[in-house]
């Protein structure tokens, strides 16, 4: 039975963050995704537009499938049986990535879809815990505290990636350099990470709602209906309606930073493996960070100001990493060959936009999460998180796609970064209308 503010449950729901974030970390953002642009696609231009389809993919089967899923765990009381099986499908298929190799990217992205497609279902049924288990006054800080671990995981699995399989001219047990493979191997280590960091809430949390079974064709009906009437009712929670609107395009945003930074950083600036691992590192401390100090500025200030504020700053993020590549020639005019030209280069410039998203998104994710359990009515909780994930991913796959396409017609990446911008200033002018 679930209980509020029980510290063993929240820790252990929390600790789900702490074992997912390696996945995103590792095989979205830094590691797997740089590694197909520049290693397994033709070329890096091909690598991003193929990228962008398979994110773009996975949205649309996600926001399709999140709202009857909620519906049907509402009915069957099966959120922690769903759950459990998406975590397993996402552990299996992203150790399969291991062997897809240079060529093979049919393969590499389907395995990829079916891992990020199983990922995503589970964060729905994981969100949907958290206003049953925090008290109204403390949900601000459980969140906060549960992104934050979730950006210490995600440094961790980064840090023993890079001393054990990349930054090394042995790689643990015994893996080769060549054909990439101690890369490759990385998806193994986030495949243990996940299956050992989860167990704690598959071990502790239960269902609050143990509903009797019913026969699959009447919980699909049921759900079916449920959900259409939710749809109705809707107009009756315009501030969710709105909010979720307003979500739908500033995560997008977010949504394609997180697919397309380790690239962009790669393949524009020029960084290399270890230098993106680095990156990483360096950004998830700043993200962890952000999530603990914001989780608490939340219980102060609120959800919905910490949203704005943190919205500001990604956008001014975003334009610092798009003038990264042209800016060093600027101050080079302007200050000549000295010590503060030499610093305003494309790699530094890059860090100051990483350091301001790793600061601001892990605040941006922690409370809209908060602000959506705030304003969810209990006895709609797995649904309208169902819905929350659909303002997440219903038009998810806009952003990778135009970032893709902006690549591959202005032959450069730095077109994608515009997309980002804009769908950041949409979602900042539709908060502020809440």
């Amino acid at each position: 039975m679930i209980q509020k503010d029980n510290k063993r449950q929240i820790w252990s729901w929390a600790m789900y963050d702490f074992a997912n974030s390696a996945f995103t970390t590792l095989v979205v953002t830094f590691i797997y995704g740089t590694f197909f642009t520049k290693s397994i696609a033709d070329n890096e231009i091909l690598g991003t537009q193929y990228w962008s389809w398979a994110i773009s993919f996975t949205a649309i089967v996600v926001a399709l499938c999140s709202p009857i899923l909620g519906a049907v765990a509402d009915n069957w009381g099966s959120r922690k049986r769903i759950m459990l099986v998406s975590t397993l499908v996402c552990i299996t298929f992203t150790a399969l990535l291991f062997f897809p190799q240079q060529g093979q990217v049919f393969l590499a992205l389907t395995l990829f879809i079916i891992a990020n497609i199983a990922f995503e279902i589970g964060t729905v049924f994981c969100n949907a815990y958290l206003a049953e288990l925090s008290s109204e006054e403390r949900i601000g800080k459980v969140s906060g505290m549960a992104w934050g671990l979730g950006y210490v995981g995600g440094l961790i699995a980064l840090v023993m990636a890079l001393v054990f399989f990349i930054q090394t001219e042995q790689p643990i047990m015994g893996f080769s350099t060549l054909n990439g493979e101690n890369i490759r191997a990385t998806n193994l280590l986030v495949a243990l990470w996940f299956l050992i960091f989860s167990l704690p809430i598959f071990i502790w949390i239960e269902d609050k709602h143990n509903a009797d079974k019913k026969p699959l064709s009447l919980v699909l009906k049921s759900s079916y209906a449920k959900l259409t009437t939710t749809f109705k009712e809707l107009s009756s929670y315009r501030k969710i309606f709105h909010f979720l609107l307003a979500r739908l395009v500033y995560n997008d945003a977010l949504i394609t930073i997180f697919a397309f930074g380790g690239i962009y950083a790669a393949t524009t600036i020029g960084f290399s493996f270890d230098e993106i691992i680095i990156l990483g590192i360096v950004l998830n401390i700043m993200a962890g960070i952000g999530a603990f100090v914001f989780g608490f500025l939340e219980d102060v200030k609120g959800s919905e100001k910490v949203i704005l504020w943190s919205i500001i700053f990604l956008m001014i993020a975003c334009l610092i990493a798009f003038l990264a590549p042209e800016l060093p020639g600027l101050f080079q005019f302007i200050f000549g060959g000295n010590a503060i030209a030499d610093w305003f280069n494309s790699k530094n410039l890059f860090w100051l936009a990483a350091i301001l998203i790793g600061l601001f998104s892990g605040p941006n994710q922690s409370a809209s999460r908060t602000y959506m359990a705030s304003l969810t009515p209990a006895e709609k909780r797995n649904e309208f998180f169902g819905f929350y994930a659909l303002s997440g991913k219903m038009t998810a796959f806009i952003g990778p796609f135009l970032f893709g396409l902006a690549t591959s017609y202005f032959n450069t990446q730095q077109a994608g970064l515009i997309i980002i911008f804009i769908l950041f200033f949409i979602g900042y002018k539709l908060m502020k209308r809440l």
